[in-house]
This record gives structure tokens, C-alpha cells and sequence, in this order.
């Protein structure tokens, strides 16, 4: 059975925002594995309803950027999302917005000036972790082979103790989790279950 030191770990939630979650969500409608989402979705809740019940820190990590996306070099991203996001107009107005199935309470953190991939990307994801001296980070949220795969490779290089809730994630594809799953994350942390999360024993 896993022990839990609430006061050294966090519940790291990525991306639980409209643009995901919402009724008109553009990404929501690329997800070729429905059943997978779903179930991300609910395992999610269940996750946070028991973070939030042991006092383990919550870090909520959405992706805020304006609609001009000045943030992103707009006249010199070229490749990778910083380019795909602009072109595909997603994370606009409301779809920035937290779902409200995972709205932040009062006392979590959220952070800001994030603008990559992994939630460390320009943010004070890091400086919040160390000021709270927190070593353990449990990770859920989307998509498990893009931005949660590159938080759980900079936990790593950081000295973070990293895990991922692998059903509390999801994908676009089945392919695409088992690929992480299997071939990434042993090199980077470790793999839990909701169930396994939900019975740890918390100190």
C-alpha cells in the first residue's frame, strides 16, 4: 500500500478547462477514444475529492494566453503547438476558463505565466513547490503524451518524486496513453491507478 505525506505531495490538475471539458470544446472533439475521456473524467473527480479531503496541496495548471497569442512569438512559431494552437484558434475567451466540475477552492494554488507544454514552462510552477516543501507530485489531466508527459520529464530533472494517475488522463487515442505508459514513464516516475491513489494510506 502507498503512503502519502500530504504536506510533502500535491495533486497537480492539467488543463481542466473549457477547451477540454466544455459543451463546444474544440479538443474534447478530437478525442477518437471516447470511452477512455470519460472515464479520465470521472476518475479526475474522484481524485480530487480525495486530495482535497487529506489536505494534499492542489496545483491547478491551466494554459491562459490572449487571443493574439503574443505569447507565443506570433510571427515566429512556426512548428509545434505554439504554431498549431494559433492556426486551430483554440484556447480563446471562455474555453480558457475552468471547467466547472474542477473549479479551484480558495486556498489551491493556479499557476501563471505558463506558456509551453509542460506546466514548469515560464511559470512559478517550480518556485510554488519549493516554497510549500513539497518533493511528491501526483499528475492527472490532458493529453497524457503531450503536456503531461512533459511535466512528469521536467518533474523528473527537477528532483520531483513524480507519479501519473494513468485512468485520471487521457489521450486522443488508445495508442497514444499506451505508448507513454509503456515506454516513457518508468524513465521518469511511476504509473498509479485511481484505485491505487484512492486507498493510499495518508500520514
Amino acid at each position: 500500500m502507498m503512503v502519502i505525506d500530504a504536506k510533502k505531495s500535491a495533486l497537480i490538475l492539467i488543463e481542466y478547462q473549457n477547451e477540454w471539458l466544455g459543451k463546444n470544446a474544440k479538443l474534447n472533439a478530437l478525442m477518437e477514444d471516447k470511452i477512455q475521456f470519460e472515464d479520465s473524467k470521472r476518475n479526475s473527480k474522484l481524485v480530487l475529492e480525495y486530495a482535497r479531503k487529506h489536505d494534499i496541496h492542489i496545483v491547478h495548471i491551466p494554459l491562459i494566453v490572449n487571443n493574439d497569442y503574443r505569447e507565443f512569438g506570433k510571427d515566429k512559431a512556426k512548428l509545434g503547438l505554439r504554431a498549431v494552437i494559433q492556426k486551430v484558434k483554440t484556447w480563446q475567451d471562455e474555453s480558457r476558463n475552468f471547467y466547472k466540475d474542477f473549479e479551484p477552492e480558495k486556498d489551491e494554488f493556479i499557476i501563471g505565466g505558463r506558456v509551453g507544454a509542460s506546466g514548469f514552462a515560464g511559470s512559478n510552477l517550480d518556485a510554488i513547490l519549493r516554497n510549500n516543501k513539497i518533493e511528491n507530485l501526483f499528475l492527472i489531466g490532458y493529453a497524457t503524451h503531450v503536456c503531461v508527459e512533459s511535466t512528469l520529464r521536467e518533474a523528473h530533472d527537477k528532483g520531483y518524486n513524480t507519479y501519473i494517475i494513468s485512468d485520471a488522463t487521457s489521450a486522443f487515442t488508445k495508442e497514444q496513453k499506451e505508448f507513454v505508459e509503456k515506454n516513457i514513464v518508468h524513465h521518469f516516475g511511476a504509473l498509479l491507478s485511481t484505485n491505487e491513489f484512492l486507498m493510499a494510506k495518508n500520514l
